[in-house]
């Protein structure tokens, strides 16, 4: 329990270095890969092993981004919300590394059918539409352009997010589908919900709820009282 109460603390020394170590750690995934290029590891079908592993990457990203904000309520470790940023860029890194293969090696930058691909299969459809939808996240991300939005149509743009999740995971599932393969896919379904539904119960949304409530109850309350009145007339 100390362990976790110190966590609580951290220096910014410390989490300046924490970071540094993630940046490096979410290399990894792309080293390995390189690597494996050289070393002639990538299977009988190379373009969809790499197709495969950034996919999986980006959606680990995207998760591990979303359950940001509900593990620092959770754990009161307000540094968390310092790694953020970094965390969903290289959610948009794997995202675009992805679409990037996808582009090169799947269709070799021929626009044409790489829009006739899109059109035909939903499930490519709904993971280009989740790229795009992060373009504008991964733009804004910069203390500029929060200063220039202003911190509330930040705030709005970047719940983007709550969206661009669940589209990630469809399409997540519908890859796997196609070989009768639905274990991650419903696991990855659970903690997006779990998540969300984080979200929905926060703190601040139920005292937003026990308002409109409270305010309602007392405009039924005024409205039977003046059907009443009418009544007793």
């Amino acid at each position: 329990m100390q362990f976790f109460k110190n966590l609580s603390s951290l220096s910014q020394r410390h989490v300046l270095h924490l970071r540094n170590l993630l940046f490096v750690l979410a290399l990894l995934p792309l080293v390995r890969l390189v690597a494996f290029g050289f070393l002639d590891r990538l299977g009988a079908n190379p373009i969809e092993f790499i197709t495969r592993n950034t996919g999986d990457w980006a959606l680990y990203f995207l998760c591990i981004t979303l359950a940001v904000t509900p593990l620092r309520k959770l754990t009161k470790w307000n540094w968390l919300v310092r790694l953020r940023r970094m965390l969903g860029l290289y959610a948009f890194f794997y995202v675009a590394l992805h679409f990037t293969i996808f582009f090169w090696l799947d269709h070799f930058f021929d626009v044409q059918e790489m829009w006739a691909d899109i059109v035909k299969r939903p499930f490519i459809t709904v993971g280009v539409l989740a790229f795009v939808l992060l373009i504008p996240l991964a733009v804004t991300s910069t203390n500029a352009m929060v200063r220039r939005l202003g911190g509330k149509r930040w705030q709005w743009l970047h719940r983007l997010t709550y969206v661009i999740v669940p589209l990630g995971v469809l399409h997540f599932w519908w890859v796997k589908a196609g070989k009768n393969l639905l274990a991650q896919p419903i696991l990855f379904s659970a903690i997006v919900a779990l998540l969300l539904l984080t979200r929905v119960l926060s703190e601040k949304n139920r005292q937003r709820l026990a308002q409109w409530w409270s305010r309602r109850s007392v405009a039924d309350t005024e409205t039977t009282g003046i059907v009443l009145m009418k009544e007793g007339k």
